[in-house]
């Protein structure tokens, strides 16, 4: 049967992924409710997620592959998608250390280089109508990162958080101002990069092999100091030195740490869309930083 044959109503992980991969389910461990653990007959133990949303398995599914076709950083082998169901390697879990993470900066860097079409192209065969974790993420082209920035990845999710009224219409002039001046604030002009879209630490997994691996890509074209910007948001291990390897591949351009805020605006929004008024304050305060520059 083919790889995107149809999941059956009541299907279960380990029938799925014995449907997607040709071998039958020996055991199997849940996770999450929308993650399982299988291993399946020989031993191999694959990554089992299920999804509902329209779109989303496809899009993750070819995120993982563009992201893979770069040959530069590390991410699961897809072994078998349909609509609802994702099969994907395990990746056994390792520790931290400072040089997986000085070789995961050189990595990613090298992984910006290879590029995308333009800012907002969804990897090939992915869907326009993508997802950021549960939030929906369209991606529509642009050829100018301020204005695409501006009205593909910030203004979205600010409306619909104002429209929830999870952000005062006083906060939403403030975004608005800032994505207004977008174009003297973003820095010097760079080429469309291959992102992972949404690398926050939790899809970063330090492997028993001593590699990074990503996971759950939301992967576009876009800015590469977006994804830099994403790791600074929520803390990653050994940050310092996966910067240190990436300058050493590809030095970012002068006064990059000060855009970081202008960046982290697109997934605090999101986060205020998916989980409410805490994460609005925080894009309020980076947005001011960035009109006080």
């Amino acid at each position: 049967m083919s790889a995107r044959a149809e999941a059956g109503t009541g299907e279960d992980p380990g029938t799925a992924a014995a449907r997607l991969t040709g071998r039958p389910a020996t055991r199997r461990r849940p996770l999450s409710a929308v993650l399982t653990e299988v291993t399946l007959d020989g031993g191999q133990t694959v990554m089992v997620k299920r999804g509902d949303d329209p779109g989303a398995v496809e899009a993750e599914a070819a995120g993982l592959r563009w992201l893979a076709d770069a040959g530069t950083v590390r991410v699961p082998a897809v072994h078998g998608h349909d609509r609802h169901w994702l099969v994907t390697d395990q990746v056994p879990a390792g520790r931290p250390s400072a040089r997986a993470a000085a070789r995961f900066g050189r990595d990613l860097a090298t992984l910006h280089a290879v590029g995308a079409p333009a800012f907002g192209a969804p990897p090939p065969d992915g869907p326009t109508d993508a997802y950021i974790g549960m939030a929906p993420m369209r991606n529509v082209t642009g050829t100018d990162w301020p204005r695409w920035y501006a009205e593909h990845r910030v203004l979205p999710y600010l409306r619909r958080a104002v429209d929830d009224g999870t952000v005062r219409h006083g906060e939403a002039e403030v975004i608005e101002r800032a994505c207004e001046r977008l174009p003297e604030l973003a820095g010097p002009a760079e080429p469309p990069a291959r992102l992972h879209g949404d690398l926050w630490n939790g899809n970063v997994l330090w492997g028993a092999d001593g590699q990074v691996w990503l996971i759950d890509p939301a992967a576009h074209g876009g800015h590469r100091e977006t994804d830099l910007a994403m790791l600074h948001l929520f803390g990653c291990p050994h940050l310092d030195q996966v910067l240190d390897g990436y300058q050493e591949v590809a030095p970012l351009a002068e006064g990059w740490a000060d855009r970081v805020g202008l960046h982290q605006l697109f997934p605090l929004l999101v986060h205020t869309v998916l989980f409410g008024r805490g994460y609005a304050g925080q894009a309020v305060t980076v947005a001011r930083a960035a009109l006080a520059r």
